[in-house]
This record gives C-alpha cells, sequence and structure tokens, in this order.
C-alpha cells in the first residue's frame, strides 16, 4: 500500500514525540527520505510517491517542508488524533527505520544523505539548472541494485 507523505510525516512526529526524540523540519526530510529508502529495499515499492527534491541540506518533501515551515528550526510538535491508516507490517517498517536514525543527529542523517547517489546526482543537475527531483527510480537502483 502507497501512503501520502503528509500522513508518514504526521505519523513520524507522532512516533518521534513518543520516544523522547523531538523532530524540526530538517530531520522530519531526512527521516522521510530514509523511511522511503527503506520500503524500496524491504517492499520494493515506495512508501508515498510525492516528489521529493535534492536541496542544500539534503532530501526534502516539498509537500511536507511547506506544512511544517511554520516551526523552522524548531521542534514540530504533535497535533490531532494519534490514528494512523498504516498496515501494521508497514507501520512496524517505519517504525524500524526510525529507531534505527534514532542514534544519529540531524547533521549526520544530512551529510549520509550528501554521500548517496540519489541526492549527489539530483543536486548536480539543479546547479545546472536541470530538474532537482530525487527520484524513486534513483532511490531504488542505489539501495536495492548496488
Amino acid at each position: 500500500m502507497i501512503y501520502n507523505a503528509l500522513e508518514v510525516a504526521r505519523y513520524i512526529i507522532y512516533h518521534e514525540e513518543q520516544a523522547g526524540r523531538p523532530v524540526s523540519n530538517l530531520r522530519l526530510q531526512k527521516l522521510l527520505y530514509f523511511v522511503q529508502a527503506k520500503f524500496l529495499m524491504v517492499k520494493h515499492e515506495p512508501c508515498f510517491t510525492e516528489r521529493m527534491e535534492a536541496w542544500d541540506f539534503g532530501p526534502v518533501v516539498p509537500t511536507v517542508y511547506h506544512q511544517y515551515r511554520y516551526y523552522g528550526s524548531g521542534i514540530i510538535p504533535f497535533q490531532g488524533s494519534p490514528s494512523f491508516s498504516f498496515r501494521p507490517d508497514d507501520q512496524n517498517l517505519i517504525d524500524m527505520m526510525l529507531d534505527d536514525c534514532s542514534i544519529h543527529s540531524t547533521s549526520a542523517l544530512v551529510e549520509k544523505s550528501h554521500q548517496q547517489d540519489p541526492w549527489i546526482n539530483a543536486y548536480a543537475s539543479s546547479q545546472m539548472g536541470l530538474d532537482d527531483e530525487i527520484s524513486i527510480d534513483s532511490i531504488y537502483k542505489y539501495f536495492v541494485e548496488e
């Protein structure tokens, strides 16, 4: 099943808050990238299909970024009801990736994404005035086929 990136982001904020791990918009963007990679590695399908772009500080899902930009570099609080429509195995996969990422600082996640071909290639393209999209295919090729 493929989910909406905003719902995945909301769940990430909820999960991380429950675990006592604050989430900024910058961190949220990196967590979305690594969750997407985990889904492609394990399920061979994306978690979400919204566009992801190569920005200066790493991968960004613009629709999610704009939803939470109000918080700037501050912590995003969870708001609303903690009810989500994830299949249990998908929620476990998201939880596993979030827990794996929890040992890394936000700056370490940025650095890690900057060392990976999906961001490197899309960012280089954007510097030449070309498309800055980090495609699902590029993430799949990097994490699954290599």
